[in-house]
């Protein structure tokens, strides 16, 4: 029998500086509270914009989501935060992307169809193809439940098999339900649908940062 897990989506949101570079607002290193003078320079995180001393502040890590395309420099909070978000880029964005096939509901409709899922090529909505197409956008998604089996072949841990969805339309007040489950090919199902739950994890976490 299948099994759920919820996972709550949100954008991530960036925090401010807060005139990182004033002493007079940030005299201390916000990790190891050492007082910021003449000889330790202070340093602010390009993701979290805390101030930081060199030694707390050393890592430097690619943030594309925020448009620096070099590494920058960031705090080991976020940098482990950052670098999780470079393997799903190197990972599992090229499967979303790819595409998979599943026997879509829509609603509370008794009518399904087989339709291929795909992540838009500017990663902000979900595309559904089949003899007819619609799009949701992430942004407005409220609520991700992966269906997984029971078993796995060889006993080992649970596969995903579906996902349902609740969402609100553009331009409408209530929600929609839309639930997914694998078609013919469930390996190739199950690794898109491993991917986008690994997505809607990332986006949880840094919301939560």
């Amino acid at each position: 029998m299948a099994f759920l897990i919820e996972v709550k989506v949100a954008i991530p949101t960036c925090i401010p500086c807060n005139n990182a570079n004033n002493n007079n607002t940030c005299p201390r290193c916000m990790q190891c509270d050492t007082k910021f003078d003449f000889i330790r320079r202070k340093h602010h995180c390009r993701r979290c914009g805390r101030c930081f001393c060199d030694k707390c502040c050393s890592k430097k890590v690619s943030l594309p989501r925020m448009c620096f395309v070099d590494p920058v420099r960031q705090c080991a909070e976020c940098s482990l935060a950052s670098q999780k978000e470079m393997e799903f880029y190197d990972k599992q964005l090229r499967v979303l992307l790819g595409g998979g096939t599943f026997v879509v509901t829509l609603g509370t409709s008794e009518k399904s169809e087989t339709m291929t899922c795909r992540l838009s090529n500017n990663h902000r909505y979900m595309f559904l193809d089949g003899e007819s197409h619609f799009e949701v956008e992430l942004s407005r998604i409220s609520s991700m439940q992966i269906l997984t089996d029971g078993s796995s072949p060889g006993g080992g841990m649970s596969r995903a098999s579906g996902m349902l969805l609740h969402y609100k339309p553009m331009g409408c007040q209530d929600g929609q339900h839309l639930r997914m489950e694998a078609a013919d090919d469930k390996k190739a199902a199950s690794l898109w649908l491993a991917a986008m739950h690994k997505a809607a994890k990332l986006l949880y976490e840094a919301r939560d940062q």
